[in-house]
């Protein structure tokens, strides 16, 4: 597999990333404080960032990055919530 093919790979796995959290939050099947949909995010973020940088897409590279920047902050936040009660 070339290079090419590698980024497009991880680009389209982060669309399907976001869009399937999307999708279970939607329906109810997960909550939006929930680890698995922030972790969907950040992958899906992940992905765009990948094929962003190889396309030189600033805009995306930059949306993406603060996109994370929350999934990753959500997530650190429940954790220290949830390790804080004993």
């Amino acid at each position: 597999m070339n290079e090419q093919m590698l980024t497009e790979t991880a680009g389209w796995l982060g669309v399907v990333f976001y869009v399937f959290s999307y999708f279970l939050l939607s329906t109810g099947r997960l909550k939006s404080s929930s680890y698995i949909f922030h972790s969907l995010n950040a992958l899906g973020a992940i992905g765009l960032i990948i094929v962003s940088v190889y396309e030189k897409d600033k805009p995306n590279i930059a949306v993406n990055v603060i996109w994370l920047g929350i999934g990753i902050y959500a997530m650190a936040k429940r954790f220290t919530d949830i390790s804080g009660r004993n």
